[in-house]
């Protein structure tokens, strides 16, 4: 070929490829996938993890110092590789409000008789809220349950009155009168809280707990009732719905109560039915209660790769950052759970960005989401889910690796050191579970264990991480997972426990599915209704 037509040949080249059609362009990029997903090493994984889950992090547990540590280090490295901060952020991090909150005073006063917080009874600093009440009125109203086939509120007007009931649930010929089996229902647990709804409901202004299981009050109840743990303040959560009430001493219940205490508690103790018994109290009762709210913060980090021709529609590769914290001088590590899907989604990052800056960036933009709060009830995801920064209805995925460095002891079946369980792929897609499995067998040959993707499984895993809070929105996705081994929770959660070699291999597999459905031409179909757990 002479140098005239080489020339014009170069010069058309540019022009050829940019009148492909997306789809042949899509296939080259998805032909590099394996390419990145190599750059994802066990020398890398190991390297971040010894950082996320060393001393100095103090076991990363939600809203301390070491939580703040662990975000400051992954947002160093989401900047490192290029990623930029959601839009109207205020850099990588989406903070979310917590609180705790401490008593400030409480009395309560019945008849010409003052009673002693701490002696008398305790509260419950969590459910009280700021209140003067007043009564003329303390009505006793048994296990304060309200069912088809129970009622201890029957033929009782509790309107404006305090309401008196002990704890546990009736019972006939040994099971519980209720459902009807040997296993209590919701009024054993959650227990007080649905009988202090059920109490608001019927018009009561307050109610003292007898509980049957306490004699006296510890130290450790006395301690918990003048504060409360770090909660969050969930979206749903209604105040109106609650009414003030307190937990009682037995002296304090025979003052109430009378002659009567000793036999109803006896009754109480073996779960006979007490819906026939009327008995109150006119006595002018005053229940005094204040406390104050003290705000703390914790954050989610999030960094994003923006994509090509699709940029307006989203991959989220997820995992949470805290764990347990100390206790004492005791470091809850934290190794596997979750320190190993943490180190995952930057390694992901880091190779997602290197296939951007060699020109084969993502069809789709990629967001990259490390949540806190998760061991404290998924309050992260949660906040996230209730406030995206990226529109969940053009969220086509989330990938959540909660846990991937282990070999879990109890499985007994296949190779325990080439597989990893995969839970939520047959559900909310169709596309889903064939793109894994597509994946796996081209590229890592892992063995896919759907072990805890039965709804029957006790352990009930799909609703136990931070993807389930994307999946209640619609968005399908996919949780990966090592199983439960006897570190779980532990101290002992330690870096010298993970199978690095297995751990690159499962990462890698995350990967590969991730770059699959970020340049797929269609967003993942949502074709199956939410399961019902």
């Amino acid at each position: 070929m002479n140098k005239i037509r080489l020339l014009i040949v170069y010069c058309l080249l540019p022009i050829a490829y940019s009148l492909l059609p997306i789809g042949s362009i899509a296939q080259t990029a998805a032909s590099d996938g394996q390419k990145y997903a190599s750059t994802i090493s066990r020398d890398d994984l190991k390297k971040h993890l010894t950082i996320v889950a060393g001393a100095e992090m103090e076991g990363r547990e939600t809203a301390t110092p070491g939580q703040r540590k662990a975000a400051v280090y992954i947002e160093s490295q989401f900047r490192e590789f290029g990623l930029k901060p959601p839009q109207g952020q205020d850099g990588y991090q989406q903070q979310f409000p917590l609180f705790k909150d401490s008593l400030v005073d409480v009395s309560l006063k019945i008849g010409n008789k003052k009673y002693e917080f701490a002696k008398d009874f305790v509260v419950s600093t969590f459910n009280d809220q700021d209140a003067e009440i007043k009564a003329r009125q303390i009505i006793f109203v048994g296990y304060g349950i309200t069912a088809m086939n129970y009622d201890d509120y029957a033929g009782k007007d509790v309107k404006g009155k305090i309401v008196v009931f002990f704890t546990g649930e009736p019972k006939a010929n040994g099971k519980y009168l209720i459902s009807g089996t040997d296993k209590p229902g919701q009024w054993t647990f959650p227990g007080t809280t649905a009988k202090i709804a059920n109490a608001k409901q019927k018009g009561a202004l307050a109610a003292l707990v007898i509980n049957t299981g306490i004699d006296s009050f510890s130290n450790n109840m006395i301690d918990n009732a003048k504060k409360t743990p770090l909660y969050f303040p969930h979206a749903v959560t209604n105040e109106k719905e609650k009414i003030n009430f307190a937990t009682i001493s037995r002296p304090l219940a025979t003052d109430i109560l009378g002659s009567n205490f000793s036999e109803l508690l006896k009754k109480a103790k073996t779960g006979e039915v007490l819906n026939t018994v009327n008995y109150s109290v006119k006595q002018k009762t005053k229940f005094e209660f204040k406390k104050v709210k003290v705000p703390a913060i914790s954050s989610n980090v999030i960094g994003y790769l923006e994509g090509t021709d699709k940029k307006d529609e989203f991959v989220f590769l997820t995992a949470h950052y805290d764990h347990l914290g100390k206790r004492g001088n005791v470091i809850y590590f934290g190794a596997d759970d979750d320190g190993s899907g943490t180190v995952s989604v930057i390694e992901m990052a880091q190779a997602f960005a290197k296939a951007k800056a060699d020109g084969n960036g993502p069809r789709r933009t990629i967001v990259f989401m490390t949540v806190s709060g998760e061991e404290k009830g998924l309050w992260g995801s949660e906040y996230y889910s209730e406030h995206p920064l990226f529109p969940l209805d053009k969220t086509t995925v989330d990938l959540n690796t909660d846990m991937v460095g282990r070999i879990d002891p109890n499985r007994k079946v296949g190779d325990s050191t080439n597989y990893v369980y995969v839970i939520g792929d047959d559900k909310l897609s169709s596309d889903l579970k064939p793109i894994s499995i597509a994946t796996n067998t081209k590229y890592t040959n892992l063995e896919l264990d759907y072990k805890f993707n039965d709804p029957a499984d006790p352990e009930k895993i799909y609703t136990r991480s931070d993807h389930y809070n994307f999946a209640k929105k619609g968005v399908p996705i996919i949780f990966y997972f090592d199983g439960i081994h006897k570190d779980y929770h532990k101290p002992s959660d330690t870096v010298d426990k993970i199978n690095f070699d297995l751990m690159e291999k499962r990462v890698q597999f995350i990967f590969l599915t991730a770059w699959d459905i970020a340049n797929r031409d269609a967003m993942l179909k949502r074709d199956i209704p939410l399961p019902v757990e």
